[in-house]
């Protein structure tokens, strides 16, 4: 199983979340099969998610989506996120 780490801050986590939940759809089709998501206890702007893929090579195209791009600025994301792909041991 193939997992993927995204760290990033964004300017409102409520407006943020709505963008989040209208692409659970797309993240589904391109391989996603779980997610989480974790707020700093210090900055509740800024973001852990944990996600699940079907396939390393599912997880690094999705990354580099258009799709992905734009939802992230449409979600108010600020900067560039911190992305880590992961191999389950």
């Amino acid at each position: 199983m193939a997992g993927m780490l995204v760290q990033h801050k964004v300017k409102d986590f409520a407006s943020w979340k709505k963008v989040y939940d209208s692409q659970a759809a797309l993240r589904s089709s391109n391989g996603e099969l779980s997610d989480q998501i974790y707020r700093d206890a210090a900055d509740q702007n800024k973001l852990t998610l944990i996600f699940k893929w079907n396939s390393l090579e599912n997880a690094r195209k999705f990354a580099q989506s258009p799709e992905l791009k734009a939802a992230m600025e449409k979600a108010g994301v600020e900067g560039s996120p911190a992305i880590t792909f992961l191999n389950e041991a």
